[in-house]
């Protein structure tokens, strides 16, 4: 427990030092979580603020794997969502269509990849973390094995059964160095499935929303107010003669 705290403690002191910076929290992070075999990036929140001058931030999640001393060949995984960060206006716009997908990882070939992909994707497939199974229509589908399953909490990955062949399409995007956002677009920020696991980021869009829509209503209200008022002072102009 000791070890995993300071870790999280490394990695927020360092993300402090650097939050002015205009290095990207995401290469960051890569550098501080590379001593690991394995980890993910997730692009877990966002938000902007401000009306005239906006600042733009991101949150993450980090799911890394540490081997244990006494056998090299275990890993145990961590997660964590870390605070906010402020990042620049090209760095939100870069990653914006990727709300909720892995940004960057160290897969478990070792190979770190900045092409995004829905999280836990790089376990599926391994024979190492579970197998193919087929269900009663004939498809097959991936399991995880029992001392495994919990990847499946990790990566938020219930609910969501990943087909073989969803799998074998994002294996040839994912060769191609191109995000794969599903084969009906229904992972990213404008996937369906994003829209149920993170509602509050949809919930702040469409409560800003809102706030635009009566501001500017109001603001039309008042420029309809003021024209009536200019109007009848022209039209009482002319008396007194």
């Amino acid at each position: 427990m000791r070890k995993v705290i300071s870790v999280f403690g490394m990695i927020l002191i360092s993300l402090l030092l650097f939050s002015c910076s205009a290095s990207s929290p995401v290469e960051k992070l890569k550098k501080e979580l590379a001593q690991f075999p394995q980890f993910s990036i997730i692009l877990e929140d966002m938000k902007e603020e401000g009306t005239f001058f906006k600042d733009y931030y991101h949150k993450y999640k980090i799911v890394y794997a540490e081997a244990l001393p006494e056998n090299p060949d275990s890993l145990v995984f961590t997660s964590e969502i870390l605070d906010w960060q402020k990042v620049s206006k090209k760095e939100f716009q870069k990653y914006f269509n990727y709300l909720g997908m892995v940004i960057a990882a160290k897969t478990p070939e070792g190979k770190i990849t900045d092409t995004p992909y829905p999280p836990g994707y790089q376990y599926v497939g391994n024979p190492r973390y579970g197998h193919w199974r087929t269900d009663s229509q004939g498809n097959s589908f991936w399991e995880f094995y029992g001392k495994w399953m919990f990847l499946s909490s990790m990566f938020n990955m219930f609910g969501r059964p990943i087909y073989r062949n969803d799998y074998d399409d994002y294996r040839r995007t994912y060769r191609q160095g191109q995000p794969w956002f599903g084969k009906n677009r229904q992972y990213g920020t404008f996937g369906e499935t994003t829209k149920k696991t993170h509602r509050s980021f949809f919930e702040r869009r469409m409560a800003k929303e809102r706030l635009r829509k009566q501001s500017f209503s109001q603001r039309v209200k008042k420029r309809v107010r003021r024209s009536k008022m200019s109007g009848f002072r022209s039209r009482s102009g002319g008396f007194g003669k």
